[in-house]
């Protein structure tokens, strides 16, 4: 006996109310009524023997069954968007998608991309920025640069460089810093990586510290925080050395404290392709891989 039609509209249907966690969403994107959206979930869930959805005071929430079929229609209606752009574009374009944390962007990988684009003419680099909490799947993307010790799950992740983490601070706090032991009274700005700041000051020897001040989801604007003479922000400091250089902020002490780097990250389902392949290439060439990252002058 022949097996039924694959059930495309109820897929996409469902497919897109699990990106949004909305049919109201869904049936904006797909341009049809609730109510369709809503059929078509029931005829799916009526065809698969299980509820996909938990609808709650607070909305939708997928079920077991639900999370365990969204990753694949995610990459696989992801896969077909890429498709249908490079042949809206003419053909020729390659669409490659990466994400990357705010403060690698601006301090060090826009001044190098240039080189890409002039190597790789064919690939439409779609550059999104993050705070370091990614979504490959949901997102739809190729590649994350995040930062980190490179251990997510179901991710293939590859060193870009280390990166050293050293305080910065305005000038005229930097002038009250004579020893390491005097941060201990001034505002000290954090990330929400609390290990950060106890990994300094222990290459610091300073133990049994207690660390407190603002919390920041991103470096950029701790430093500018930072330059404002806020507190002292403990970030990948040559990712800031224009900032350095002209006298906007200045690093009070050398002490460096490496405990984690910047990856590159890809799904270990998702195969590389040509674009990925070329973007790779260039990015860990174009960093030298492993070692800690330095600017060039």
């Amino acid at each position: 006996m022949a097996r039924a039609p694959i059930p495309l509209n109820a897929l996409k249907a469902f497919e897109a109310s699990a990106r949004h966690l909305s049919f109201t969403r869904a049936a904006d994107e797909l341009c049809v009524t609730q109510a369709a959206i809503s059929h078509q979930i029931k005829a799916l869930e009526g065809r698969l023997g299980v509820d996909l959805f938990r609808r709650s005071n607070r909305g939708l929430k997928l079920t077991d069954e639900g999370l365990a079929l969204a990753p694949t229609l995610f990459e696989a209606f992801g896969a077909i968007d890429r498709l249908f752009e490079r042949f809206e574009s003419g053909g020729t374009q390659e669409v490659l998608t990466v994400s990357a944390v705010g403060t690698f962007v601006v301090g060090a990988l826009l001044e190098r991309l240039p080189t890409f684009r002039a190597a790789y003419p064919q690939i439409d680099l779609r550059l999104l920025t993050n705070n370091n909490k990614v979504d490959l799947v949901g997102e739809g993307l190729d590649y994350a640069i995040r930062f980190g010790d490179g251990a997510w799950h179901g991710v293939e992740a590859e060193l870009i460089c280390t990166a050293p983490l050293s305080p910065l601070c305005a000038p005229a706090l930097a002038r009250t810093l004579r020893e390491p032991s005097d941060l201990l009274r001034a505002p000290l700005l954090r990330s929400y990586r609390p290990q950060d700041w106890l990994a300094w000051f222990e290459a610091a020897r300073l133990a049994d510290v207690t660390v407190r001040g603002p919390l920041f989801d991103s470096s950029l604007i701790m430093v500018q925080a930072a330059v404002r003479g806020e507190g002292v922000a403990l970030v990948p400091y040559e990712l800031f050395r224009r900032e350095i250089d002209s006298g906007q902020i200045v690093q009070p002490f050398e002490i460096e404290a490496t405990i984690d780097g910047y990856w590159l990250a890809r799904l270990k389902s998702r195969p590389q392709n040509a674009s990925m392949t070329a973007f790779r290439g260039w990015l860990l060439n174009a960093f030298s891989t492993g070692l800690a990252l330095r600017m060039e002058p």
